[in-house]
């Protein structure tokens, strides 16, 4: 009993020197205030347990805040009405707690920018009153608990703070989050606590550093785009890059532009549960590839933590079931509406809020399948049908009675059936970011054509391919889009939080 329960009364919380409040109107000065602010207030902690057992018994707690960003606006008067993000839309103090500011350096910088144009008003860097957790203070792969039982006998809850689940909430993404009489309104759809906690669970399940990823997502549910997607990738890498500076795969192994194999000589033992794979361009401008396994309930955590990262885009490629007996094996389907019956989401995202189909997305998807196909105009219909995915979360539905489940796909007007595509796009909506889903008909259930194992390979061998070149082609067009063109109206509510 005697180690678990600590003797000492602390009292007293040491803390970095205060900081004075300061106001810009250059969104580069702001972000380099909120960078030094930021690295001395988490150097503060992580010294502080470094120092741990040198100096005997702790007396003190050690806590450091993070740092915060603030505008004050009296105005109603109106901005570009043509834009979804970049303001406010009444008088007011809004606020937001900043972590990782290097890594969100380009973020910050244009969402700083479109706040100072709009408004005519400064940014004020600050310190907030919310305290940095230890664990995120170090950063991704950090190991704090077992580092510091060897050398201390009090628990560190008791010297540092730890994260709080209770504050750790989407209360602000979902349109939930009142703030109190007095309080400031929020300026960012994640405070600083909620986004750490993703790029900590980011690095667990994709085994890449939140560094790497890119801001144009591609998820699919079948290794075989991996393997087409990583040899793609090399190709580009051993021809000089052809605009894009790296390919990362799991572990951080980083083959750079004009190299035909990876800096270190190194390969994961096992791979994560969601491996991710990237390929870079400056400003987080190129291709992120995450196959997120089979399940809506992995479609779900993944795009959970990406949404923090703030993506342009994210799109769906995988295989699905067709349930038209009109469809062939092999032809796409471009989703135009979903049916959710995935019900991970229902509790932030109930079923009757209908998901609107992104005519800039839907638009660069058909454009990309007329491309790589060569099909226009009315013969695309040939190979490709629009229309409602059904997203499930049995996978051997086919195995149940079948009257009540056939029923209500005929009565959406489901033309097939997947178990990810409405869980992503039903994401992409609750945190703005654009989505899209393009799924190839890989079997037939209500129609008797199944896939055997000799077929299967066939099939994948012949489809994975041209696939994935529609994919990172549709991609390419989104990415040749401005910000503001692509972030659409139809996914901001009534009362909105300035930054994208």
């Amino acid at each position: 009993m005697d180690t678990r329960i600590s003797s000492n009364s602390i009292l007293s919380v040491a803390t970095p020197e205060a900081f004075e409040p300061q106001t810009f109107d250059d969104p580069a000065a702001a972000v380099a205030c909120l960078q030094a602010l930021y690295e001395r207030n988490t150097r503060f902690l992580c010294e502080a347990f470094e120092g741990l057992g040198k100096n005997g018994r702790p007396l003190t707690r050690f806590r450091a805040c993070y740092p915060q960003v603030s505008i004050e606006t009296s105005s109603f008067g109106h901005v570009d009405s043509r834009l979804s993000f970049g303001y406010v839309s009444a008088p007011g103090v809004y606020t937001t707690t900043i972590t990782r500011p290097r890594l969100f350096r380009h973020y910050l910088k244009e969402q700083f920018g479109h706040l100072m144009r709009n408004h005519g008003v400064g940014v004020t860097v600050s310190e907030s009153s919310t305290p940095i957790p230890l664990h995120f203070a170090f950063g991704e792969n950090a190991h704090v608990e077992a580092s510091a039982a060897e050398t201390i006998d009090i628990p560190l809850r008791d010297l540092f703070d730890a994260p709080d689940l209770t504050t750790t909430d989407d209360e602000i993404a979902n349109g939930s989050y009142e703030p109190g009489p007095g309080e400031p309104s929020p300026l960012a759809p994640f405070t600083a606590q909620r986004i750490d906690y993703s790029l900590a669970r980011l690095s667990h399940y994709t085994a890449t550093s939140a560094t790497h990823f890119q801001n144009f997502v591609l998820f699919t549910n079948y290794q075989f785009y991996v393997d087409e997607f990583c040899a793609w990738a090399r190709q580009q890498m051993a021809a000089g890059g052809n605009g894009y500076t790296a390919f990362v795969e799991p572990g951080n192994i980083v083959t750079p532009a004009g190299a035909d194999r990876p800096e270190a000589d190194y390969t994961l033992a096992r791979l994560p549960q969601m491996p991710a794979y990237h390929l870079k361009k400056k400003g987080h401008g190129g291709i992120t590839l995450v196959n997120i396994g089979v399940g809506p309930s992995n479609a779900k955590t993944i795009t959970d933590h990406i949404a923090v990262l703030r993506p342009h885009v994210w799109l769906m490629l995988g295989h699905c079931a067709g349930l038209r007996n009109s469809q062939r094996l092999g032809d796409y389907v471009l989703a135009h509406a979903y049916m959710r019956e995935d019900h991970v989401l229902d509790d932030d995202l109930p079923v009757w809020i209908p998901l609107p189909a992104l005519a800039e997305v839907q638009v660069a998807l058909q454009d990309a399948v007329a491309e790589v196909t060569g099909y226009q105009g009315y013969d695309l219909k040939r190979i490709m049908r629009t229309g409602t995915v059904a997203t499930i979360d049995n996978r051997n539905w086919e195995l149940r009675d079948q009257r009540g489940p056939v029923k209500r796909l005929s009565q959406a007007r489901a033309i097939a059936l997947d178990m990810e595509s409405a869980t992503i796009a039903a994401n992409g909506f609750r945190f703005r970011v654009p989505y899209g889903t393009l799924l190839c008909v890989s079997d037939k259930p209500l129609h008797g054509e199944l896939k055997l194992p000799g077929m299967a390979t066939a099939f994948y061998r012949t489809q994975v391919s041209q696939h994935l070149k529609i994919g990172i082609l549709a991609l390419q067009k989104l990415a040749a889009m401005p910000p503001e063109k692509l972030h659409s109206r139809k996914l901001r509510s009534f009362y909105e939080t300035s930054f994208q």
